[in-house]
């Protein structure tokens, strides 16, 4: 199929999605731009202040993008272009989009609380306590992934003659590995996050002290990110990869418990200019491509043994892989943890809960589209899944995707391969940064939620938001330090998905309570709890064969903390059921 044809055809069932289903969930919902919302109402200046819609827009999509449309895509290609095509375009407009937007909607009527306090009305305090322990699992392992791969992002290697670089090339900083000149190309990414991150406090203060227009604001994080990378051409950092993930836990340290103004909102505006652009880069990468004649360079259907000893059987696993993109229930940590205390307006709630999801979804297609045009699919499975002694072992897709937008940038609008290789880190490193730091913070937010069920007279540490910050991130760094990002995504894809079931069950009953029948939402929450209590099942006895104590571990909990869920979940429906009967039943006439 040729490139072009696939992008536009997948950007026209995007937006007839956003203008069809999308309209018609929010219209289901019940949305009503009168109703103030809690950052309207509350407004502490702290974590709710309402915010301009295209900002918080910016925020949203920088926090659920992250690696996973990204990484998951990479890896899933594997099974083939065509299973990876339509999951990630059918999956987001039925599934995906739906659940985000009802996250998000619901907690806005709940006053801005997380999904676990939304799921107490309906299943009690007991279901609340599993709902945030559920999260706070998902959290450690979303971030001990995203940790690994951040610190392979910043410190990867390309040798230069593959950039399209000759030996006396004067553009990036190189060095010698196995007798080859590679350059630092993870090092420019490296720069340029310090810069930015330093700089991020600034553009807080204009924004929300000084109330400076958003496109002037936009202008000058737009000339940040830029001054970013020219500094990091000339001094590129190179660091170790566990010192950049201890640096990167110290920085979320202190990101989870300041002001939300002050680092993480201006960060995440800074960051996402790289990742609009990014986005855009390889939409019209890939359409130039397509025009002068890419194909996609892969089988339809790879479902054999080598699909097989990669990742599993494609169900559950294809649908377990691709979260993000698809569907993903960190994105209701995110909606309902940060993004509902700063919606200024419930009519913003389309837009941000299902259009952003929609644009990850693009990016998701986009990634998978980048991939298969430059690379063939033999030098995609020595990138991504390189054999070594007759078995598969782990790869480096981050990479696979960097040198792959080079190539299709270079292809479609004539971009030298280098800085193309490089944008594409800058990306990858751009969306993962700015999950890190929210998950993070979420993070500690469910931890003073727990002790708050867990103890009727709870130690005064327990309130602090320092010591909460320093326990999630502890608990992250040991999974993190154990073992590699292959290893733990996909359990991190199990448990990610079905905390979106889980959201999916509790948004339902949270309806059905105020007498909205969400067939919308009760649907695909049946698939996925299938689904995804199948692949924990699996994984489960995987991790026994190999002896794998801390993933068998967190396998069996998530898998407990889910079953627990469920059944509160049906005994709450058959209970609101037997009250609806009662209220049916007439009284006899006496």
């Amino acid at each position: 199929m040729n490139l072009a044809f696939a992008m536009f055809l997948s950007i026209l069932g995007l937006l007839l999605g956003f203008f069809t289903w999308g309209k018609y969930v929010a219209r289901k919902a019940g949305v009503n731009p009168e109703i103030p919302t809690p950052a309207v109402r509350i407004n502490d200046g702290v974590d709710y202040v309402p915010t301009k819609p295209i900002v918080l827009l910016g925020h949203h999509y920088a926090s659920i993008a992250a690696a996973g449309p990204i990484v998951g895509p990479t890896l899933a290609l594997i099974y083939g272009f065509v299973p990876v095509w339509l999951w990630l375009l059918l999956g987001v407009i039925f599934i995906g989009a739906v659940h985000d937007f009802s996250a998000l909607f619901v907690s806005v009527r709940e006053n801005g609380r997380s999904i676990a306090h939304i799921a107490r009305k309906t299943l009690g305090n007991v279901g609340f306590a599993f709902f945030l322990s559920f999260a706070i699992l998902l959290i450690m392992l979303v971030n001990a992934a995203f940790l690994q791969l951040t610190a392979i992002a910043l410190t990867s290697y390309y040798p230069i003659s593959k950039l399209g670089l000759p030996p006396d090339q004067t553009l990036l900083k190189t060095t010698v590995i196995n007798g080859e000149v590679h350059g630092k190309i993870g090092g420019i990414a490296s720069t340029s996050v310090i810069i930015i991150t330093l700089l991020a406090p600034f553009v807080g203060y204009l924004l929300y002290r000084k109330r400076v227009k958003t496109y002037i604001a936009s202008v000058l994080a737009l000339g940040i990110a830029l001054f970013s990378v020219v500094i990091g051409f000339k001094y590129p950092i190179t660091l170790d990869p566990q010192l950049w993930m201890v640096i990167i836990l110290f920085y979320s340290f202190f990101a989870s418990w300041i002001p939300v103004w002050l680092v993480l909102q201006p960060r995440d505006f800074t960051n996402v200019h790289f990742l609009y652009i990014g986005l855009a880069s390889l939409v019209l990468g890939i359409v130039g491509s397509g025009f002068a004649g890419v194909r996609i360079q892969a089988p339809s259907f790879n479902i054999n043994y080598e699909s097989m000893e990669a990742l599993g059987f494609v169900w559950p696993f294809l649908f377990v892989t691709i979260a993000c993109g698809a569907v993903s229930g960190a994105h209701s940590l995110i909606a309902t943890g940060t993004t509902s205390k700063q919606l200024a307006n419930e009519k913003h709630a389309h837009l941000i809960g299902y259009g952003a999801m929609l644009l990850e979804s693009l990016l998701g297609l986009a990634v998978a589209f980048t991939i298969l045009g430059a690379l063939d699919f033999e030098h995609y499975k020595e990138l991504v899944w390189p054999m070594q002694g007759g078995h598969l072992k782990q790869g480096n897709a981050p990479l696979a995707f960097a040198v792959s937008v080079g190539k299709i940038l270079s292809t479609g609008i004539g971009i030298p391969i280098s800085y193309g290789t490089i944008f594409g880190i800058l990306m990858l490193e751009g969306f993962l940064i700015t999950t890190i730091d929210t998950l993070f913070r979420l993070m500690r937010y469910f931890f003073e939620e727990l002790w708050n069920v867990l103890f009727k007279k709870k130690p005064a540490i327990l309130d602090s938001r320092v010591f909460n910050s320093i326990l999630g991130i502890t608990l992250t760094a040991l999974l993190a330090f154990t073992n590699g990002y292959q290893r733990i995504w996909p359990i991190f894809g199990s448990a990610n998905q079905l905390l979106a079931d889980l959201t999916l069950v509790a948004v339902t009953a949270w309806f059905a309570h105020k007498s909205i029948k969400a067939y919308f939402a009760a649907i695909p929450a049946g698939f996925m709890i299938l689904t995804t209590i199948t692949s924990l099942l699996i994984l489960l006895k995987r991790y026994i064969e190999s002896k794998n104590l801390t993933l068998m571990i967190t396998d069996v909990l998530l898998l407990s903390l889910a079953i627990g869920v469920v059944f509160l979940t049906f005994k709450y429906f058959f209970k609101l059921r037997e009250e609806l009967t009662k209220e049916k039943v007439p009284e006899p006439v006496k």
